[in-house]
C-alpha cells in the first residue's frame, strides 16, 4: 500500500515517540510504501524552525534515514479540499496514485473522495489490527 505521511504525523511522531502517530508512522515504514510530498517535508522544517527547533536535527536525520519516496507537489486540480495550502499534497497524492493520506488534519479527514483514503493515526492502526 502507498501511504502519504501527512506534516502534522510527521511532527507528533517527531515530539511524541511513544504515541499513535508514532506507532503508525514506523508500521507505514516497516510494512507499506512510504511517500512524502515535497510540501510536506518544507513545512514539517518551517514549523519545527518556528515550534520546536530542538526537534530539527532529529527531522533531518529521520529524513535521511527513512525508506520513502518523495513527490513533487502537483498544482493540477482534480479534487478540492477547503484549505488552500493543502491542495498541492492532496493533488499530488492523486497524481502518484496513493492509497491512504495518514493525517490528524480535518480538511484532508473531511475530504468525500474514495482514493487515497485518508485516515488519522488511530484508524491506521486500528485498519492494520495494531492495539495502541
Amino acid at each position: 500500500m502507498r501511504i502519504l505521511i501527512d506534516t502534522n504525523v510527521l511532527f507528533s511522531a517527531l515530539l511524541f515517540p511513544r504515541s499513535k502517530p508514532a506507532l503508525a508512522l514506523i508500521h507505514a515504514v516497516e510494512h507499506h510504501h512510504v511517500v512524502l510530498c515535497e510540501r510536506n517535508v518544507s513545512e514539517l522544517r518551517e514549523i519545527l524552525q518556528r515550534k520546536a527547533v530542538r526537534y530539527l536535527a532529529a527531522a533531518e536525520e529521520l529524513l535521511a534515514t527513512m525508506a520513502y519516496e518523495l513527490i513533487p507537489e502537483e498544482e493540477r486540480t482534480s479534487e478540492r479540499i477547503r484549505d488552500a495550502k493543502d491542495q498541492p499534497i492532496l493533488n499530488a497524492a492523486i497524481a502518484s496514485n496513493v492509497d491512504v493520506i495518514l493525517t490528524g488534519d480535518k480538511d484532508f479527514l473531511s475530504l468525500a473522495i474514495v482514493r487515497p483514503t485518508c485516515m488519522t493515526a488511530a484508524d491506521f492502526l486500528m485498519h492494520e489490527g495494531i492495539e495502541a
